[in-house]
């Protein structure tokens, strides 16, 4: 059997009609979402008319996978937990913000190695005032819609939370003081004694093998298994520890991902998440 997730508190007289006429069973409200225990699985191309033919969030968990059991959250941070690329916006404080965003959109279609296009990028910083990533922090950088709902539920239920990005320990520190997160893991920027950026990092970049290693690495500190967690992302770098979780989300997320992905977060914000654990 499979289980139909409708990511929409309340429906119409008419929204359940037609539901129940698709799948010969009413949806059922369960917290802020509807559900339809399926007889059979549906098809890929069933699920995307679903989707286009509605202004909601529709998603099908994969055969094995229970809510009730995940342990851990891992996510990536920009652009998924945050609202902002903060490479970009570092670049947008320098004047060079459309040179970064090229290499990063590209970066985040899977067209260049991330690791290649995070060196070009940074070196692209090189010289950059510490004052130019607070104000990013401070004036530009905000949570996306339901994160904060999603972690304050997260600690409520004893589900650890996890940041794991490709971009930079200044603001993964902040974010995990900010929302007191479990875990976070991010590159390092060098700096020179002027606390200006030498264009450079410290250490091994966190590139989509590196994320994937994050979250076995906490499944062993944690104790569980991977069909424990859960991991969201954006974009083409996040895709190995997606790959290996127990469910994998997309929000928000670039149409490779999407295609790769269990699940799809398009309309509501990251709370939804909380449906899948129900």
């Amino acid at each position: 059997m499979a289980t139909l997730i409708i990511h929409r508190q309340t429906l119409s007289t008419e929204e359940q009609q037609l539901l129940k006429a698709t799948f010969g069973t009413a949806p059922v409200a369960v917290a802020q979402h509807q559900r339809i225990e399926l007889a059979e699985m549906i098809s890929t191309q069933t699920l995307t008319q679903l989707r286009a033919a509605h202004p909601w969030d529709i998603n099908i968990l994969p055969e094995g996978f229970e809510g009730a059991d995940v342990r851990l959250i891992i996510s990536d941070m920009d652009s998924t937990l945050i609202n902002i690329e903060c490479i970009d916006e570092i670049g947008a404080y320098l004047g060079i913000k459309d040179q970064i965003a090229q290499i990063t959109e590209a970066a985040m279609r899977g067209e260049l190695n991330f690791e290649q296009s995070l060196t070009q990028r940074v070196a692209l910083l090189a010289g950059t005032p510490l004052d130019a990533l607070d104000e990013v922090y401070r004036n530009r950088l905000q949570l996306n819609e339901g994160a904060d709902v999603l972690i304050s539920n997260l600690k409520a239920h004893n589900i650890k939370f996890a940041l794991v990005s490709g971009g930079f320990t200044f603001f993964t520190d902040r974010l995990k003081e900010r929302l007191a997160l479990d875990f976070t893991r991010a590159n390092v920027l060098d700096f020179d004694p002027n606390a200006h950026t030498t264009g450079k990092i410290i250490g091994t970049i966190i590139g989509a093998e590196a994320k994937r290693e994050f979250l076995l690495e906490l499944c062993d500190t944690l104790g569980i298994g991977v069909n424990q967690t859960i991991a969201v992302g954006d974009g083409a770098n996040d895709l190995r520890m997606m790959q290996d979780a127990g469910l994998s989300v997309a929000y928000h997320a670039k149409p490779t991902v999407q295609a790769a992905a269990d699940t799809a977060l398009n309309h509501r914000g990251l709370d939804a998440m909380l449906d899948f654990l129900i």
